[in-house]
């Protein structure tokens, strides 16, 4: 069985018919998708491009296919193209494809209406909260308010009927946007390894599309050193500059009112994107842009674990998140770890670690505090690294897969059924 995977994710594909991406959506994540599955059809906005420019991974592989969506970015390129990206979004799928949304999502919000209007289940894996990313000083546009209230009220509705919910949280995106409750009489199905579940009723899970293996995670968590004494204090943060969810402007100012107040500072920003040049021109106007050390976009872990390891703080200043990636993969280094109080960042940090978003002062004094106490740095490199280590990949695959057996399970029973119904309707 194939199974159609629909996400708010852009591609770019060269001449050659290959589709390739900047992000971490590249084949190595879709094939987890073929331990349940036969074949994965990605369905995403696709750019064609000449050649590539920058470190791009591939898409495609093996059992692997992207089904392209017109391109657009933002609301006004997708009211020209909406009946073409619509249209796309129908043809994607066959009848016999099991159907996973990766949400909230704008293509999802298309598709859904069509598969609860034919009975046809569908598995998410809510991976975000539009409700945060909509939130005031995240996006810049009129509609912003609109746009907040209609993503969230489309993502609660999804929950509602989906067969199957996954959350990257273990409690956050759980209780705003609930799962339906089983409903009774219904059959049966069995699953490969021998457990029951029913096909119109909904499999909760919890899982992290982040998998951490044994390179990623240290073996003992970092001792107690005051780095002030050594010289300045390594901060490190991690994120896609395409946008301002990630908060490096916050972190800038609070970078600055740190060295204004005798704390000598440097700070390291991994990540690239359209808003860098204007967080570079921040920095400069803050007079700290020789504090700021700029990497863009690193082509592997290996680079990024170099990073991590070299950094005495990470710091999140997040607007929006899920489950952030780059919070645990700090914490597998066993980086003590400053963040924001937002999506599932307060299940993986203690609140004595957590800022409100948007906080420059609180940020700025959260990390005096922590530079100023090694025996805190230390304690919080060690629950850090005890944290990550539930996030280990053996322990999430488990989850994941037996998400992806309900949904195959569920979707073949509604084929037997929808194959029955048409064989009872046909003429005699």
């Amino acid at each position: 069985m194939r199974v159609v995977i629909c996400l708010e994710e852009r591609y770019c594909r060269t001449p050659d018919g290959s589709v390739w991406t900047k992000g971490p959506h590249s084949y190595g994540f879709w094939k987890r998708y073929l331990a349940v599955f036969d074949q994965v059809r990605v369905v995403a906005r696709v750019l064609d491009v000449p050649e590539l420019t920058g470190r791009l991974t591939r898409v495609d592989g093996p059992d692997v296919e992207c089904f392209p969506v017109p391109y657009y970015v933002g609301p006004a390129q997708f009211l020209r193209r909406a009946w073409a990206v619509r249209r796309a979004v129908r043809r994607s799928l066959c009848p016999t494809d099991a159907v996973i949304m990766r949400v909230s999502s704008l293509l999802a919000m298309i598709l859904e209406p069509e598969l609860y209007a034919t009975g046809r289940p569908y598995g998410l894996e809510v991976i975000g909260d539009p409700y945060d990313v909509f939130a005031p000083g995240v996006v810049e546009h009129p509609l912003r308010p609109f746009f907040r209230w209609w993503f969230a009220r489309s993502l609660r509705r999804q929950c509602a009927r989906a067969a199957g919910t996954s959350y990257v949280t273990r409690r956050i995106l759980q209780e705003r946007y609930p799962a339906r409750s089983p409903l009774p009489g219904t059959s049966d199905v069995e699953l490969d390894d021998g457990a029951f579940v029913r096909h119109r009723q909904t499999l909760i899970e919890s899982y992290s599309s982040v998998e951490l293996t044994p390179p990623d995670i240290l073996a003992a968590a970092r001792s107690a050193v005051s780095t002030y004494r050594w010289g300045a204090l390594r901060v490190v943060t991690v994120g896609s500059l395409e946008q301002p969810y990630k908060g490096v402007d916050v972190l800038l100012r609070a970078v600055a009112q740190c060295c204004s107040a005798g704390l000598l500072v440097r700070l390291t920003v991994v990540g690239d994107g359209r808003y860098r040049a204007s967080l570079e021109r921040l920095a400069t106007a803050l007079g700290v842009s020789n504090s700021v050390s700029w990497t863009g976009q690193l082509g592997s872990m290996q680079e990024v674990r170099s990073v991590l390891d070299n950094a005495h703080l990470f710091v999140l200043a997040s607007r929006t998140e899920g489950l952030p990636r780059a919070v645990l993969e700090a914490m597998a280094r066993a980086l003590p770890c400053i963040g924001t109080r937002i999506g599932g960042i307060p299940e993986l940090l203690d609140d004595d670690d957590l800022v409100d978003p948007n906080d420059v002062n609180g940020l700025a004094f959260k990390i005096r505090q922590v530079a100023f106490d090694p025996a805190r740095m230390s304690e919080m490199s060690r629950r850090n690294l005890a944290t990550s280590r539930g996030y280990r990949a053996e322990i999430l695959s488990a989850r994941r897969e037996r998400f992806f057996k309900h949904i195959r399970a569920v979707t073949e029973a509604w084929i037997k059924r929808a194959s029955k119904q048409s064989l009872r309707s046909e003429p005699r």
